[in-house]
């Protein structure tokens, strides 16, 4: 069950969180396991509808900044966990942060107790600081990491810069498209009718489709969930329909090319960074290819990672997997010969970005009159259909 609680450290300090626990008493246990006492204790009856509640990149951010500070002055792990959980503010956070403290006194590693949160630390993360503990390398190995999470936020940022713009435009626009066709277009209609003019094929075309949207409007309306969540549910339950949609992404024009740099460049960052901290090559390929989010890319990255473990070098194998552009290719092949091959990663990653960044930026100049065309199309089009017997009678009266 799962408890919020109220406590008080050693030093008199307030802490409140959230713990797993049987029943009150196993709770005051845990708790002054984690030098803590108990004051009081809420059981949750009940979990959100939508599953675990998400952390967010930044808090992970903050706590890889502040723990590699404390660990490189030498401040033990626990206790550097201690004290970020009682100043992060996140609740589900700090109830993973109080987890792990109690798996590290339990006798167990940080890696292995990050390793217990799958939906909090990736995979790429773990085994990044397993290698970390391994090597002694922990605090160089977190600040990587925090280098790694704000890239990836910019990443972010550039992305939902791409699609929110033109998804804004293109809801005031349907949105105003709908008003017209249910609300205006319908007065309109009874006026021209009753002219007695001879109606033009697109005005027609026109009064049909608003008199379909003023009857099943609601059809309309619920089309668009109803294909969405069609599409998400095939996409769960069938591997063939994701990896369809994933290899449509990539040759979607203007912004599958986008998406494919940004694919790549966090391939890129990421395997360099698996590689500096000392893990083989054949596994921080494998760690990859959960972080590539697209079917095409993975299923790429594990033919790459069968001929590599067939003998091949690794610059043969990304070239033979047909997917790979030739800088990330020759790169790879650089990297190889001269034995850096973590630096001609993070070089293809630096190219990618800098790409990603322009690409956003051309696209949007693109995208943008391309939309106002659009938007000035469609409701020029209505206008025209509805003003232009209208015009057709007034000038034969006018005659």
């Amino acid at each position: 069950m799962l408890f919020d609680y109220k406590a008080v450290s050693a030093e008199g300090r307030m802490t409140y969180g959230r713990i797993d626990a049987i029943n009150l008493t196993d709770l005051e246990m845990r708790l002054r396991r984690m030098n803590l006492d108990l004051i009081n204790g809420t059981p949750i009856t009940h979990r959100s509808l939508f599953g675990a509640q998400r952390v967010p990149r930044l808090e992970l951010i903050n706590f890889c900044f502040h723990l590699e500070h404390l660990t490189r002055a030498g401040v033990p792990i626990l206790e550097g966990l201690t004290d970020l959980r009682d100043s992060v503010e996140h609740p589900r956070f700090r109830e993973v942060m109080a987890g792990m403290i109690e798996s590290i006194e339990g006798g167990q590693t940080l890696s292995h107790a990050m390793d217990t949160h799958p939906e909090i630390f990736s995979q790429v993360f773990v085994n990044l600081i397993r290698a970390g503990e391994t090597s002694g390398q922990l605090p160089e190995v977190l600040d990587s990491l925090t280098e790694s999470l704000k890239w990836e936020d910019e990443l972010a940022s550039h992305t939902k810069k791409l699609l929110m713009y033109p998804a804004f435009v293109a809801t005031i626009v349907l949105s105003a498209t709908f008003f017209l066709m249910i609300y205006m277009v319908p007065q309109l209609k009874m006026f021209v009718k009753n002219m007695g003019q001879v109606l033009p094929p697109h005005t027609k075309l026109l009064f049909f489709i608003s008199d379909l949207l003023v009857a099943y409007w609601y059809v309309f309306l619920a089309l668009p969930v109803l294909a969405v969540v069609v599409v998400q549910a095939a996409l769960r339950s069938n591997p063939l329909v994701r990896f369809r949609m994933d290899e449509i992404k990539l040759h979607l024009p203007v912004v599958g090319s986008i998406l494919q740099k940004i694919i790549l460049a966090r391939f890129a960052n990421t395997f360099a960074m698996l590689y500096a901290s000392g893990i083989p090559v054949l596994e921080s390929i494998r760690t990859t290819q959960a972080i590539v989010g697209n079917l095409v890319m993975r299923k790429a990255l594990e033919r790459v990672e069968q001929s590599i473990r067939e003998g091949q070098n690794v610059a043969g194998a990304f070239h033979d997997a047909g997917l790979f552009p030739p800088l990330v290719v020759r790169m790879l092949r650089i990297g190889e010969s001269t034995g850096g091959l973590d630096k001609a990663l993070l070089n293809v990653s630096y190219f990618y970005n800098r790409d990603v960044k322009e690409a956003v930026g051309k696209a949007q100049t693109l995208i943008e009159p391309m939309l106002t065309l659009f938007m000035g199309a469609l409701l020029g089009w209505i206008m025209l259909s509805v003003i232009g017997p209208i015009y057709d009678v007034i000038s034969k009266i006018k005659t």
